[in-house]
């Protein structure tokens, strides 16, 4: 199975639900993320201003930092080899690189909600 890396900018948090305005995109990539680790596809992400150490560690994104500055984030991994920076990976690209069809990283979770009426 593929294993799946990305390198975020800082930011307060992944979700994209802090702050003033909701971040579409970011909601988006968390979404896919949750579908793609349910499908068991290992994925790892790291935000700069929490886990600094994960960038200093990763040679590649140490480099990519130094010659191109903080706007090649995000940068994503795939099996360890950069696939793209400046921007999340679309769903298309997702499902290229893992098999998973774009309609099942998008999909909603479904929740069964149980009534129960009191019996008389």
């Amino acid at each position: 199975m593929k294993k799946i890396e990305i390198y975020d900018p800082a930011m307060c948090c992944s979700t994209g639900v802090c702050g003033p305005v909701a971040d579409p995109e970011l909601i988006r990539i968390s979404a896919v993320i949750h579908n793609l680790k349910k499908k068991e596809v290992t994925v790892s992400r790291f935000n700069l201003t929490s886990e600094p150490d994960a960038f200093v560690s990763n040679t590649e994104v140490r480099q990519l930092l130094a010659a191109e500055g903080p706007e090649v984030l995000p940068v994503t991994f795939v099996d360890g080899k950069v696939v793209k920076k400046q921007g999340y990976p679309s769903n298309e690209e997702l499902e290229q690189w893992t098999g998973i069809t774009a309609a099942e990283l998008i999909a909603k979770p479904r929740i069964r909600l149980e009534i129960k009426t009191k019996k008389q």
